[in-house]
């Protein structure tokens, strides 16, 4: 309890404190899974504190919304879909 209260920045048996690791600037690219969960039409992005997950009727019971794992479910979904971006229609003359 004293080490709590000292200013020896080594600790109590004399050892360098243990630190964090730092992420390191070259991060490593997204695995499989992940990289595919990003462009699924399933997806709900992560909001209010809650971490991303599959919203697809067969994948959220069983996988959850706290504990879902892109690696787990993505990486060979059968209901993947990618996400596409509406086309531009023509204005219509009745408009």
């Amino acid at each position: 309890m004293a080490f709590n209260f000292s200013d020896d920045p080594a600790g109590p048996s004399g050892e360098p404190p243990t630190s964090v690791p730092t992420p390191t600037s070259a991060e490593s690219p997204p695995s499989k899974g992940v990289a595919r969960f990003t462009t699924c039409r399933w997806q709900q992005p992560a909001e209010d504190g809650n971490a991303a997950f599959c919203t697809h009727r067969e994948v959220k019971p069983m996988a959850g919304m706290n504990d879902f794992d892109a690696d787990a479910w993505c990486t060979d979904c059968e209901y993947y879909k990618l996400r596409r971006v509406p086309k531009k229609r023509p204005p219509e003359e009745r408009w």
